[in-house]
């Protein structure tokens, strides 16, 4: 077996140091030796190293816990799950370890550079009917962002348009004469200065629907990567946040029937954040 898996694999792992080490195993959990006769058909597992991740800073502030869901309030410059060169940095492995919930998966989505509110099922079992109340809209969502002022918009405004993604391309794009898919509630609640905060309240989930809502009305977040123009950002540069946090988030309970609400800790302006904060 040795000799096919060096042959297979020599290029991509230290194969006589996995099979020192006892990293190779067959599906019942019994280490492959370099001895044992090749055998068609039969898998074989293993764990390649992780590369070094550079640690995103700022804390996941654990807002709710019970038997069936985890409600965090997450960090810019997170990943939600495991993807390209995050892994180790992601919300769902680092609180896997943290809670010691082997299941523990996210029940919507938030991307890396948002911030704030995160919902998670603990175990594959309440997932579905957790879900499904975000697949029927039947949760309440906030989110409040930093954007500058612009004379002479009248607020509060309904935006609605058809946004679509196009693989290989960092942006969405709006298509004209479409059916809606896309539809946010947009209202001034404090000034600073030349900038706002504005509450965001989405009827719809689409790909950067909020960041694209408020470059339609002329009012780009502050400090956003991709809109109106992409930036060349370091994913290792935390300096400036997208000033976006999911600020709220309400519903009834599928289980129990009891209203659920929960508030963000973060507050905006979101500042860069320290590593091990």
């Amino acid at each position: 077996m040795g000799g096919w898996l060096d042959e297979r694999l020599s290029e991509f792992v230290d194969v006589a140091g996995f099979l020192s080490d006892a990293r190779f195993v067959y599906e019942t959990g019994m280490p492959v030796a370099g001895r044992d006769p090749y055998r068609p058909h039969t898998f074989v597992w293993f764990h390649r190293d992780l590369a070094d991740e550079v640690i995103v800073p700022g804390p996941i502030h654990l807002i709710y816990r019970d038997e069936r869901i985890v409600v965090i309030d997450k960090p810019p410059f997170l990943s939600t799950i495991p993807r390209g060169r995050h892994v180790v940095q992601s919300v769902v492995v680092r609180l896997r370890a943290e809670l010691g919930l082997p299941e523990l998966s996210p029940l919507h989505r938030l991307d890396r550079v948002t911030s704030g509110l995160l919902i998670l099922a603990t175990e594959r079992r309440w997932r579905g009917a957790y879900q499904s109340l975000f697949q029927h809209g039947a949760i309440d969502k906030t989110y409040r962002a930093l954007a500058p002022l612009r004379p002479g918009l009248r607020l509060p405004i309904t935006v609605r348009n058809h946004l679509a993604t196009r693989r290989g391309q960092w942006q969405a794009e709006v298509v004209p004469d479409a059916p809606v898919n896309a539809e946010t509630l947009v209202e001034l609640e404090t000034e600073r200065g030349s900038q706002g905060i504005y509450r965001l309240s989405p009827r719809t989930g689409r790909t950067h629907q909020l960041r694209m809502h408020l470059l339609g009305l002329g009012i780009p977040i502050i400090d956003d990567p991709l809109y109106p123009a992409v930036v060349d950002v370091s994913v290792h540069d935390f300096a400036r946040p997208l000033q976006l946090v999911a600020s709220n988030v309400s519903f009834t309970d599928p289980i129990d029937g009891g209203v659920r609400a929960f508030e963000s800790v973060r507050r905006l302006p979101l500042l860069a954040e320290i590593a091990g904060a």
